[in-house]
């Protein structure tokens, strides 16, 4: 337990430039107390006491803000960055140096039984206000964008953004998940009818002036 405390801190000092000391992380990072508490109603769910894993989930939930199913599966140096509104679901499964931001869901569609929920591959990361729904797998070291909704499988090393989430090209999944620099597929969609409006406007009034 103590080896799994130490690589929690390490983590949140790996992952957030903020974090000054191991007394600030203990007392006040939500993300740490709720991945601990995860990591113990895990093993009580693991171990068939249902009731008392949901217990524990459910005070990490009261205490954080954070909600993470007991029957999930998570991996080593898990951070969740804020974490106020992160949802993880019974069947979910993250592997090894995942990040989520705050407002996250890791979610079902409603209409499935069993596995239900989606797989995280390793060195994920996962921006605000993301939704990752159904049993779909997202691959190894991609990034999902902010606020984008993904329904389908994300291959290794992409980056998807938008509403549906859509594996958009040009991106190095190497680097951090620069929000300011992710492209907008809708954005791009808007501007490409509207250049290609001007010029059939231009088109009708040029054949009016042939008049």
């Amino acid at each position: 337990m103590f080896r799994t405390i130490r690589e929690q801190i390490d983590t949140v000092f790996r992952r957030d430039p903020a974090a000054r000391s191991v007394l600030e992380i203990v007392l006040c990072y939500p993300g740490f107390h709720a991945v601990l508490l995860h990591r113990v109603a895990h093993r009580i769910y693991r171990a068939g006491w249902y009731t008392p894993a949901r217990m524990v989930s459910q005070l990490s939930r009261t205490w954080t803000g954070i909600e993470i199913h007991p029957g999930a599966t998570i991996g080593k140096r898990f951070f969740i960055d804020h974490g106020m509104g992160v949802v993880i679901g019974e069947t979910a499964e993250i592997g090894d140096d995942v990040l989520l931001y705050q407002g996250v869901t890791l979610g079902g569609t409603g209409k499935d039984t069993g596995k239900r929920h989606p797989t995280i591959g390793n060195g994920v990361v996962v921006g605000t206000g993301a939704k990752i729904l159904g049993n779909i797998r997202v691959g190894d070291y991609s990034k999902v964008g902010a606020g984008s909704v993904v329904v389908r499988p994300v291959p290794d090393q992409s980056t998807v953004v938008g509403i549906p989430g859509r594996v958009v090209s040009g991106m190095d999944p190497t680097d951090a998940l620069e929000h300011g620099n992710l492209p907008d597929p809708e954005g791009q969609l808007i501007d490409e009818l509207a250049r290609r409006v001007a010029e059939l406007e231009a088109t009708v009034k040029a054949l009016q002036a042939g008049r």
